[in-house]
Formats: C-alpha cells, sequence, structure tokens
C-alpha cells in the first residue's frame, strides 16, 4: 500500500504484534495479582484492632495478626490502637519524653486559668489517660472525637473546680478532684458514645496566677508556720503534761500506801496494846516486871556509858572513874 507522496508501506503481522505483547501481558497480570495481594491480606500489629467497611459500611473488626479482606475498593481497612494507652495534656505539651522531658514553649495558659468555688483564681495543669475500647465508636460515632474528648475534659475539670475552695484545689484536695474528675469524665463518654475507657486523671501542677504568687506563698509560709508552732506546742504538752500526770500519779499512790501503812501500823499497835492490858489485869506484877524488863532491854544497848549499882550501896562514889577515861 502506498501513501500519497508514493511511499510504500506495509501492516504489522497479526502474529509478531500478538507475541510481542504477551509479555507485556504476563508483567501486567503479575502486578495486578501482587496489588490484589497487597491489599487483600493486611497485617494488625499486636496492640491494634483493624475495622473493615465494605463499600464504606461498616463490616467486622479483625483482631491483631495477619487478617483476610476483599481487594480495595471493595474492602477498607482502619487501625486503631485498642491495646496502647494515649493521653492528652492540658496546660503544657510534651515535645520529647526522654531521660531530659521537653515541653513546648508555646503559650498554653488559656487551658490553666480556672475560677475555684470562693471566686480565686488557678491554673491548673492535668494529664488525662484513656484507650480505646470500642474502635468502631471512636471511629464513626464522633465526629473529631479526639477535639470532643478535651472538650469534655475542659468542661469537667472546670465545673469541678469551681465547686471548690482554691485551698482544696491547691492542698488537700487534688485526688479527691482527680476521682471526681476520671469518674464525671467516663459517664461523659459513656453518653456521647466515644468508644473511650479513661484511664486515669493526674494533676500535675497546681498553682496561683503569676501575679498574685508572691502573696500567696507568704500566705502559704504563714500558715507553714503556725503549724510548725502548734506542733511544737503539741510536743511540749505530750512531753510535760504526760510526766506531770505520772508523778501525780505515783505521788498520790505513795501517799495511798503510807495510809495504809499508819493504820495497819496503829491497828497493830492498838491490838498489841489490848493484849497487854488483858495479861496485865490478869497478873499486874508479872506484867509489870514483863515490860520494865523490854524497856530496858531496849534502852541498855543504845547507853554510851553504864554504870551498874547495887541495890545496898550507900553512894556511887567508889565506883566512878574520874580520870576521865572509859569504863
Amino acid at each position: 500500500m502506498s501513501d500519497a507522496n508514493g511511499d510504500v508501506f506495509e501492516f504489522p503481522d497479526p502474529e509478531k504484534l500478538k507475541r510481542g505483547l504477551k509479555p507485556l501481558a504476563g508483567l501486567f497480570g503479575v502486578l495486578l495479582l501482587a496489588g490484589l495481594a497487597s491489599t487483600t491480606f493486611i497485617q494488625i500489629e499486636p496492640e491494634e484492632e483493624g475495622v473493615i467497611l465494605r463499600f464504606g459500611a461498616f463490616d467486622r473488626i479483625v483482631p491483631p495478626g495477619l487478617n483476610f479482606k476483599l481487594p480495595s475498593p471493595l474492602e477498607t481497612v482502619d487501625k486503631v490502637p485498642t491495646q496502647r494507652q494515649l493521653k492528652e495534656e492540658f496546660g503544657f505539651r510534651t515535645v520529647n519524653a526522654d531521660v531530659r522531658t521537653e515541653y513546648s514553649k508555646a503559650d498554653l495558659s488559656g487551658a490553666l486559668v480556672m475560677l475555684t468555688g470562693d471566686l480565686k483564681v488557678a491554673q491548673v495543669e492535668w494529664i488525662a489517660q484513656y484507650r480505646v475500647k470500642d474502635p468502631y465508636l471512636y471511629l464513626y460515632k464522633v465526629r473529631n472525637v479526639r477535639g470532643t474528648f478535651r472538650d469534655m475534659n475542659e468542661a469537667v475539670m472546670r465545673q469541678i473546680v469551681g465547686d471548690r475552695s482554691v485551698t482544696e484545689v491547691l492542698t488537700i484536695g487534688r485526688q479527691e478532684i482527680e476521682a471526681e474528675a476520671q469518674r464525671m469524665l467516663q459517664a461523659m463518654c459513656d453518653e456521647y458514645e466515644t468508644g473511650i475507657q479513661v484511664e486515669q486523671v493526674v494533676l500535675q501542677n497546681v498553682n496561683p496566677p503569676d501575679q498574685v504568687k508572691p502573696s500567696f506563698d507568704e500566705v502559704n509560709q504563714a500558715q507553714q508556720e503556725r503549724e510548725r508552732l502548734i506542733n511544737e506546742a503539741k510536743t511540749a504538752y505530750n512531753k510535760v503534761i504526760p510526766a506531770a500526770r505520772g508523778q501525780a500519779e505515783e505521788a498520790l499512790a505513795q501517799a495511798e500506801g503510807y495510809s495504809v501503812e499508819r493504820k495497819n501500823r496503829a491497828r497493830g499497835e492498838a491490838a498489841r496494846f489490848n493484849a497487854l492490858l488483858l495479861a496485865y489485869n490478869e497478873a499486874p506484877e508479872v506484867t509489870r516486871k514483863r515490860i520494865y524488863l523490854e524497856t530496858m532491854a531496849s534502852v541498855y544497848p543504845k547507853a554510851e556509858k553504864k554504870v551498874l549499882i547495887s541495890e545496898g550501896a550507900a553512894g556511887v562514889l567508889p565506883l566512878l572513874d574520874l580520870s576521865g577515861g572509859d569504863r
């Protein structure tokens, strides 16, 4: 066949053309099969679960491991970290959690400032730790579930802080606030069907605003000084008062013992006197002589110098040694 210029050309041989296209068709088939296989078998990590959508509608949830699904776009998968603990930070932002934690220097004070129940202002920083317990609800029930969860946190924390005094928020009420925030936050997550399980709410830093912080620190120091003085006074009280009470009880016990001893001694002497009187009435001379002898037996050993005089002696001079020596 010739063209307008008279050049002659021939149509390609169909057999040759078919043989040339076979390798390309084979390569295309291999690529197609590889693409289908890559979208048919999916690997779910141990801490994840896969949510399968068929034609855009929820179909099933697959566990960790190698799973089969229809090729895309018939079925698609969204992976959700259901076994990983997630967290949201409020009032601060961690940039690098390493040996030395780095925080963002951006101005995040808007979520910090809260009004307490006694109309004071406090800066509150906290962390909400949670897990995904229902991947379907987490992905498709609430639009922007992470932003909704953050809004819930701020609403709950402002309500709880607003019901308490600034002293409770800054000091003694921290654990109670954390427990109440977790309970209320979980109730809201269940009501909104977010698929979130709240693990823990932790207050990080609770401080007064920078403008009043020096005055607040002075008040705290004064309160601590008052507590210190009270504790010292209680210590001195506990040291002195029990000792005084012990001494008083000891004195009372000694007095009671002395009283019992004197009473018993008096009763004994009275009983002895009555017995002696009875014996005297029965034999006056014998009793008188016995009493005399007993008295002399008790007195005689106490005398340093003793002079014995016979009943028939006319005087004592012959018996006295006037030289001054002991006799």
